[in-house]
């Protein structure tokens, strides 16, 4: 008998080891629907992060789907942001976008903006002509970030590291992928993931043990965790922070698309006044200030008003069909 339970325990020790030795799968959450929200001027999102059903989890502070054209009067005219930064990712079709500090361009299908507000920065983003899909995450930033100068990276689709493999693409915005890096660096340590898995296939995709994570789905239905849940489009899935893996499996018909998103927590204070996100209400009562009176990081909004911005709102835009770009502001 005590030979037996020598040899028991023996095995259970085995087991345990080679357990280990596997990736530990995060569970689900929390499982929540996008909702339908007017923002802008006469444009529409489907709000995720930032939902009351899941409020803002560190350090993701928002998540839209975009939709509009300008030509049926949607657009995000003039507005101001300061402390975090605001990442844009176009699905479907092209939206411009300016700045007081000179910045202009056109985003298109696949393009992406990763965009510093730090101290402070006001533009305007205005849809094309034609429907346009796309995406924008807030990302806060730890304090000592909230007040450096506004910068971009900004990335066409052709300049997009993209990797398949088995059935699995994945464009890597941020972080890694399937053995492929990103070259944009983030202020805040983050993995921001395009996959799209055609039917029958799977992907385990590591992430840090710790992190905020949670995906987006865009089209079409996958299976998530380990739990194997079923997830339509346009739905969030927030998973707990214990594991180094997020497991995704296609049993559909049709191609399943949807963006996965990690971040490491900044564990500090947020206040937050819409475009304005700081520490402390006192440091939202001085950004207030600063913005009305042009100071602080603010001091190129007195009498700015952006070109496109302008045209949008007296139905002018399309008068002039060209859009320079010049972005002049280099990330640091």
């Amino acid at each position: 008998m005590h030979n037996v339970l020598e040899f028991l325990l023996a095995l259970n020790i085995i087991f345990a080891f080679r357990w280990s030795s596997f990736p530990m799968s995060r569970s689900i959450e929390k499982i929540v629907a996008s909702k339908w929200k007017s923002e802008g001027r006469g444009a529409r999102v489907r709000r995720s992060i930032g939902l009351p059903a899941i409020g803002q989890i560190d350090p993701f502070l928002m998540l839209d789907e975009f939709t509009g054209s300008s030509l049926e009067g949607a657009g995000f005219p003039d507005h101001p942001h300061r402390g975090f930064e605001t990442v844009t990712y176009v699905l479907e079709g092209e939206i411009y976008h300016e700045d007081f500090l000179g910045n202009s361009g056109t985003l298109k299908a696949g393009d992406m903006q990763w965009m510093t507000a730090g101290k402070g920065i006001i533009h305007s983003e205005i849809p094309g002509k034609e429907m346009v899909r796309g995406l924008q995450l807030w990302l806060n930033l730890k304090r000592k970030y909230k007040m450096v100068q506004p910068s971009y990276q900004e990335l066409n689709s052709n300049q997009m590291i993209s990797v398949e493999k088995d059935g699995v693409k994945v464009i890597v915005i941020a972080g890694e992928a399937l053995g492929k890096i990103s070259e944009v660096r983030t202020r805040t340590p983050a993995y921001y993931l395009d996959i799209t898995l055609q039917p029958d296939a799977e992907l385990s995709q590591k992430i840090p043990d710790g992190w905020t994570t949670f995906c987006y789905t865009l089209d079409g239905d996958v299976l998530v965790g380990p739990e194997s849940q079923n997830i339509p489009a346009h739905h969030t899935v927030v998973f707990n922070r214990n594991g180094d893996t997020v497991h995704f499996i296609n049993k559909s018909s049709k191609d399943s698309r949807f963006i996965l998103i990690s971040g490491e927590p900044i564990g500090e204070s947020v206040a937050q006044h819409g475009p304005f996100v700081m520490n402390t209400q006192e440091e939202i009562l001085q950004t207030i200030d600063d913005y009305r009176n042009h100071k602080n990081g603010f001091e190129h909004a007195k009498n700015w008003k952006s070109d496109i911005g302008t045209k949008f709102l007296n139905g002018t835009l399309w008068k002039n069909e060209t859009v320079e770009h010049s972005v002049r502001s280099p990330f640091k």
